[in-house]
């Protein structure tokens, strides 16, 4: 089917949106973009981009505006929270030459992808805040202040709280995971270069790598905890609880959150992945179909796949309806595994002191001292996938 001329309206001008408008719009696809916010400014904190993500950033021409603007990753280091001792390290540099990995703030994305956007003829419409949506033969999306926006097919990328989802599915409560993460951006404070290091504790974690020339860091700190209301990442919250809660780590740790002038605090819920992604005029993508926790940071990762996937699904069939049912065909599996294997993978960085962490630590120590591509092997399927060749 050719999009040359299609009319399709995407809600949220996240990285999801801004790369589902760009697949599409490279497609001949007449496309809008609505976004909630005034401007499309800096917000947010760091993201690591994969592989699998760069390779739809690459396929788009834009992995040396990634490059210029981000630290290339080479290595992940797992520490000890006490004293910083490295327990196993992910040498990246041992990924194949085409497989990069990216540490980059997300308005530096955003602002890449927004930029090729509206060289590519996307119109970007601002303060859109949707009310709801009304799916059908042409689905229409009515903002707060009662507008109707109509459409041939209309993608939701409109994250966790998205309106189209609701609109597919009804209303789903998440459940509270029992961990809550801080959130901040520093200065560099004790030079680290070009790694991503997860510092482990009992019951709580940090993860920090630099960002953009190498000059600042990203923080995100997790820890378990029984009761929290709220969902979202727009908490600020004081410093010092963030420093309180992590006193046990070692000087290095310390030094970081020494920094740490402004921090936001958000709940860690589980949703489940959405049971309807599509209608047949209406599709979900990101967040908005399948949100996962941060524990392997894939969420941008998956929303660029996603998008790449979603325009190449309805290019590639003769009417929208299947399209959309080939994309939901092709990316539900892999999301669900990955939302599977990041809501189990928090506990491997909070283990107690004890036989059990000790034989964990250890073996973890070997696994990285005597078969070092083994252990980097076992995100072969997270890393090696192509969805600009797969489907």
């Amino acid at each position: 089917m050719s999009l040359l001329g299609l009319d399709i309206c995407v809600i949220g001008g996240g990285i999801g949106g801004l790369a589902a408008a760009l697949t599409l719009s490279a497609r001949g696809a007449q496309v809008t973009v609505l976004e909630q916010a005034e401007a499309i400014r800096e917000v947010g904190a760091g993201l690591q981009i994969s592989p699998n993500g760069l390779r739809v950033i690459e396929a788009l021409g834009l992995r040396e505006d990634l490059a210029a603007r981000s630290v290339r990753g080479r290595t992940v280091s797992l520490r000890n929270h006490r004293n910083g001792a490295e327990v196993a390290r992910l040498d990246l540099y041992r990924l194949p030459p085409d497989q990069g990995y990216f540490f980059v703030h997300r308005a530096d994305l955003i602002d890449i992808l927004y930029t090729a956007a509206q060289a590519q003829g996307v119109k970007i419409r601002l303060l859109q805040r949707v009310d709801h949506v009304m799916p059908g033969p042409r689905p229409s999306v009515v903002l707060q202040n009662g507008d109707h926006r109509g459409a041939a097919l209309v993608i939701g990328a409109d994250g966790l709280h998205s309106k189209l989802r609701t609109a597919l599915n009804g209303v789903a409560a998440p459940g509270f995971t029992g961990q809550v993460a801080w959130r901040a951006v520093i200065p560099n404070v004790t030079g680290q270069g070009a790694e991503a290091q997860v510092h482990m504790g009992p019951g709580r974690h940090l993860v920090c790598y630099p960002m953009r020339d190498g000059s600042i860091m990203n923080l995100v700190a997790a820890q378990e905890r029984h009761a929290w209301v709220d969902e979202g990442w727009h908490h600020e919250d004081d410093p010092a609880n963030l420093r309180a809660a992590f006193a046990g780590f070692g000087p290095q740790v310390r030094q970081m959150l020494n920094a740490v002038e402004t921090v936001n605090l958000w709940g860690l819920f589980r949703h489940p992945v959405a049971a309807r992604w599509q209608d047949g005029t209406c599709a979900l993508l990101g967040d908005a179909a399948h949100p996962t926790l941060p524990f392997m940071a894939q969420g941008a990762n998956m929303a660029l796949e996603d998008a790449w996937a979603l325009a190449d699904c309805l290019a590639s069939h003769d009417d929208p309806a299947a399209g959309l049912a080939a994309y939901e065909a092709a990316r539900r599996p892999r999301c669900q595994k990955v939302v599977a294997t990041a809501t189990g993978n928090a506990w491997k960085y909070h283990l107690r002191p004890g036989p059990f962490r000790f034989a964990a630590h250890a073996a973890l120590r070997l696994g990285a001292r005597i078969a070092p591509d083994r252990l980097l092997g076992q995100f072969d399927w997270l890393y090696g996938y192509d969805v600009t060749r797969a489907l």
